[in-house]
């Protein structure tokens, strides 16, 4: 049984993409599951107002193809997520308009404006075991998955595992981020929610067309991979994403959750592939290297505070790019940011590490910013 399925996508050209959709499903069994009548949602990443060439969301032509298989089998289509922000119409219409998300409705699928929220118990959780969600997936007989592959200030790299955490109603996400502040919790957090899913969620597959390298997930630069992948499972899909730009299980929080319980093996060599990988790899993919979860126990408590200490990275203000709009201030779950002079002042005593402010700067002026030392011990010859 095939793990994970790619092929070559270098366009979002319409013939092309079909031909790629197609292909990248046949070893999965394509959508033989599909049955007439059924409801889909497809959750895509639609991660803020961002137009489809910044490489930040789900492409629109991709889920305009996707919806026209998933109608010729006779399905009904519903696309949806939870943008940061309000989580109302006026609010997520905005971002369908953005998005390109229009093109698919022309197509046949409709436009989640379900905006009703659920709240779930889940107690055989990791970490959360409960939490709210977005209730329109309770309508959906099936899920599918479809992400981006980008950089991520907080967990390195985003992609099926955390655009599951879209589930989370846009202004209840500064919650999450402040309940689970330790990167390993939060990744720990964001595969609950794949695993209460999991159910309904039959197909994962990942925009890698083109990903997001840099400042990601939003200010970070497109860079072309070429590829699409697809798995029934977003831990085995996100393990094949990492290897090709240059990541493994020990560089994304996710990953290394996954692993650990056994979800994942330690590499993509245990996998059951079908296409060529290393074909895609990038070797140059300008990654965001995360805190490591390593450990120091046996050099002391303050020698141990001391090394992770010089090991974060941390988000700080480019003077010359910000526009002191506060929009940091605003989004900051801790409420640790304060402007003087126009500019962002970050309490780094009591910084989660986050990367909200990061990740929502309308000008990519938040960066993730990493010590000397981090960088000597990372760099690669």
């Amino acid at each position: 049984m095939t793990d994970v399925s790619l092929t070559t996508c270098n366009t979002y050209e319409k013939t092309e993409i079909r031909t790629a959709l197609e292909k990248v499903l046949s070893p999965l069994g394509g959508l033989g599951w599909v049955q007439s009548g059924m409801l889909i949602a497809i959750k895509a990443n639609l991660v803020s107002m961002m137009k489809p060439e910044t490489a930040a969301t789900t492409h629109p032509a991709l889920l305009c193809e996707l919806v026209r298989m998933l109608k010729e089998k006779g399905a009904e289509v519903v696309i949806g997520d939870s943008p940061g922000g309000l989580y109302n119409s006026f609010a997520v219409n905005r971002v369908y308009s953005a998005t390109g998300m229009k093109d698919a409705e022309r197509e046949g699928a409709t436009l989640n404006q379900n905006f009703e929220m659920r709240e779930a118990s889940f107690p055989e959780a990791l970490v959360a075991r409960d939490f709210t969600y977005t209730a329109y997936l309770d309508e959906a007989d099936a899920i599918i998955n479809f992400c981006k592959l980008k950089t991520h200030g907080m967990m390195g790299m985003s992609a099926a595992a955390k655009n599951m955490f879209g589930v989370v109603p846009g202004t209840f996400k500064p919650e999450y981020h402040f309940r689970y502040p330790d990167h390993k919790d939060f990744a720990s957090m964001i595969l609950d929610l794949n695993a209460y899913f999991a159910p309904k969620v039959k197909l994962c597959i990942a925009d890698a067309v083109i990903g997001m390298e840099g400042n990601g997930p939003t200010q970070g630069t497109p860079r072309k991979i070429g590829a699409l992948l697809a798995s029934a499972s977003p831990h085995a899909l996100d393990l094949a994403c990492a290897y090709l730009i240059g990541l493994g299980v020990n560089d994304v929080p996710t990953l290394q959750v996954a692993h650990e319980n056994g979800w994942i093996p330690e590499s993509v060599d245990a996998l059951k592939i079908d296409g060529n990988l290393d074909s895609f790899v990038i070797n140059d993919y300008h990654n965001i290297h995360v805190r490591r979860s390593l450990q120091f126990e046996g050099h002391g408590k303050f020698a141990a505070m001391f090394v992770r200490s010089a090991l974060r990275a941390v988000p700080r203000p480019d003077k010359k790019t910000c526009i002191g709009c506060k929009k940091c201030a605003e989004i900051c779950p801790a409420h640790i940011i304060t402007m003087k002079n126009g500019i962002p002042t970050i309490d780094r005593e009591n910084c989660i590490t986050c990367f909200c402010c990061q990740e929502f700067c309308p000008v990519g002026a938040m960066k993730v910013h990493r010590p000397l030392i981090a960088k000597l011990l990372n760099h690669k010859k």
